[in-house]
């Protein structure tokens, strides 16, 4: 996952000129304080996260802070897994898709963001450059060594895990109880791996069916369940109008994307739109499969950043949008969330992850037949 740092210099002079055609919300649904990735591509965690804390609340939870750490750390160790088990044909970096939280959730457990913070020598913010090249130089000496490959090498990962993000404990006290992570997503977030359902919208494979979506962080080959646009755009809509909210993944390198601003619009004339004070009503593409599809096929659209999407606006002119939660701290005009035009999300999109309560019953009879 490619990681996009905001120069605070150009937010600060885009704050102090605030938007003036700002849009009306029309559904906000529960969404826990925005948090801050820093200098790691881990935003896939940290969406999904957001998405997990959100229904906790809406199913009547006290807003959880979990940990984004203890989940990365677990995904880590299995991309090492795989590394080397693929003999290095593979990627290891730091990132994943919506598909890889929720697996490591299920797998290992949930931890508070009190019990584990992945945060160790008095660091503030998360940086993972250094673990990940020391790992990546650890795996790739053992591939270059004489085999059998030595038992315990997955011992010096944990040693690395444990060094660069502390090691977790076993067992932690919260509210006044003791849990474990398994006990912890349990009872407290009351989390289960078969509440979320995944989608994507791609031409080159069926519709109605699932596939292994190419983008190179699929490291784990996750399968999407393939839809139209439309109906993917209706899906969104429909489960952010009905209270739930929905993890984003989508391009953030293609013109439009404007966080500076607070905006994310797909301009008609494919010009730079950054500025200040941007007009949401500007015209904007049509929401065209044929044309996402060709900018997904010439690598114009790619994988770059995964969101949360947490409610729905509407402009002067009744243009709809989508109010989506980053991960990269308060920052921004409208402090850490952009608004989405629905041309941005139909070009742009790669995956979602929803939770099955918000589909309708046509949709989940579709699932069910795949």
């Amino acid at each position: 996952m490619r990681v996009y740092v905001l120069i605070l210099a150009i937010l600060c002079i885009v704050k102090a000129n605030a938007q003036t055609n700002e849009i009306a919300i029309q559904k906000k649904n529960a969404a826990t304080p925005v948090k801050n990735q820093a200098q790691t591509g881990t935003c896939w965690c940290f969406s999904v996260t957001s998405l997990v804390e959100s229904e906790c609340e809406r199913k009547g939870g006290a807003g959880p802070d979990i940990s984004e750490m203890f989940t990365v750390r677990n995904i880590y160790m299995e991309k090492a897994q795989n590394y080397i088990r693929r003999q290095g044909a593979a990627r290891f970096d730091e990132g994943g898709l919506g598909h890889d939280a929720i697996h490591a959730m299920a797998a290992y457990g949930i931890m508070p963001e009190s019990a584990y913070s992945g945060l160790t020598g008095g660091r503030t913010q998360h940086n993972h450059s250094q673990l990940v090249s020391e790992l990546r130089s650890y795996l790739d000496s053992l591939l270059k060594a004489p085999r059998p490959l030595p038992d315990n090498w997955e011992q010096h990962v944990t040693a690395l895990l444990d060094q660069y993000l502390g090691k977790p404990p076993a067992t932690f006290e919260y509210d006044g109880r003791s849990y474990t992570p398994q006990t912890f997503a349990r009872d407290v977030i009351k989390f289960s791996p078969s509440d979320y359902v995944y989608f994507t919208s791609f031409t080159h494979h069926p519709f109605y069916q699932s596939f292994v979506v190419e983008v190179p962080d699929n490291f784990s080959n996750g399968a999407y369940y393939n839809i139209p646009i439309n109906e993917l755009i209706a899906i969104t809509k429909t489960a952010v109008q009905n209270g739930y909210t929905v993890m984003w993944d989508t391009d953030v390198s293609n013109s439009g994307w404007m966080p500076a601003t607070g905006y994310a619009l797909a301009p008609a004339n494919d010009g730079p739109a950054a500025a200040p004070g941007i007009d949401p009503d500007l015209q904007e593409k049509p929401n065209s499969q044929d044309y996402r599809q060709r900018l997904y096929e010439e690598l114009v659209t790619q994988d770059d950043h995964l969101m949360h999407i947490t409610g729905l606006g509407k402009s002067k002119k009744g243009k709809e949008f989508f109010v989506v939660k980053n991960s990269w701290g308060a920052r921004g005009p409208f402090e850490g969330y952009v608004n989405v035009s629905e041309s941005y999300f139909a070009i742009n999109t790669i995956t979602i992850v929803v939770p099955k309560a918000a589909l309708e019953k046509s949709v989940k009879d579709k699932l069910a037949k795949n």
